[in-house]
């Protein structure tokens, strides 16, 4: 298993904003454990491949709130671990990154297993357990909350999705902004768009993040989603920026160059975006805090290693 870093070696990364916000950002979803492994070769099936493996906390949503405490921000994570030590080492892993963790106990602990070729991109194998069974949050549990950010894997299975769907209803009453990332067009083509639809517009959320792919799945010019901020990355090309009142802009993404893997990219940029958006910055200067900490994590093994040290030694 990995080890809980003692202490972060990297400067916190700090979106340019104007004032340290009194209100937390809140992520809702999955806190797992990550396989990463690293193929050293071109994929050779039905035989051994040389890779490097390294293990360490995941889960899309921990990652943004791990990012964005990292950025400085007050943040906070719901979910649901297993009641074994995997899911005490993964607690632990994100506490130590200064996220106030409100976890559910119970069953047996999530894993993803991530594989990385060459170029980056990444191929995943993902076993929720725990974190799919997440069952009603208590609302003391949104106390202090700015901003409520859920991830669409969330929606992969029941309870989880009823009780995300629950408590961004929660939230909104409570007069505190929710956003929502589409995370994945495996995700939206298993649940299908009809039925992923219906969830965005019971979640209404303000602000959604998505990508070049998902963006084309989603038809985000339509409603429900004409009357929220919509933010869509491509990669290394310009990040779309489409306004509720209709306007269109786009944001340059600089260039990265020895980009080992992209896990965790889009969680990254979700969490200086919402770290800025917090503080009251402007959407441009939001992007460019999004794009500023995603590149913190393309060099590093999993979402934030570079920045947090999560990484285990290996032996």
């Amino acid at each position: 298993m990995f080890e809980p870093p003692t202490q972060s070696s990297a400067e916190p990364i700090r979106p340019e904003a104007p004032q340290t916000p009194a209100r937390l950002l809140g992520v809702v979803g999955d806190l797992v454990e990550d396989i990463i492994v690293w193929s050293e070769c071109e994929l050779r099936p039905a035989t051994d491949n040389p890779s490097r493996i390294t293990r360490t906390r995941g889960g899309s949503a921990a990652n943004v709130a791990a990012l964005a405490a990292s950025a400085g921000i007050g943040a906070r994570f719901i979910g649901r671990v297993g009641a074994d030590a995997a899911g005490s080492q993964l607690i632990d892993a994100l506490a130590a990154t200064g996220v106030d963790v409100r976890a559910q106990r119970h069953g047996r602990s999530g894993t993803v297993v991530v594989l990385v070729d060459g170029t980056g991109e990444r191929t995943m194998f993902p076993d929720r357990a725990a974190a799919a069974e997440l069952s009603e949050v208590p609302e003391a549990w949104l106390e202090s909350l700015g901003i409520l950010h859920a991830t669409s894997y969330s929606f992969a299975a029941d309870p989880a999705a009823g009780a995300t769907i629950a408590l961004t209803q929660a939230a909104r009453r409570a007069g505190i902004e929710v956003s929502l990332d589409a995370s994945s067009t495996g995700l939206l083509e298993d649940l299908g768009i009809a039925r992923y639809l219906d969830y965005v517009r019971t979640i209404s959320p303000t602000i959604f993040f998505a990508n070049a792919s998902e963006a084309a799945m989603l038809e985000l010019d339509e409603p429900p989603f004409a009357k929220m901020l919509r933010i869509v990355k491509d990669g290394s090309r310009p990040t779309t920026v489409l306004s509720p009142d209709g306007s269109r802009s786009e944001v340059p993404v600089a260039l990265v160059d020895g980009v080992r893997d992209a896990t965790g990219a889009g969680d990254a940029f979700a969490a200086g975006f919402l770290a800025a958006h917090l503080c009251g910055s402007d959407v441009l200067a939001a992007v460019n805090a999004g794009h500023a900490l995603a590149r913190s994590v393309l060099r590093s093994p999993g979402a934030g290693l570079h920045a947090m040290n999560f990484e285990t030694t290996p032996e």
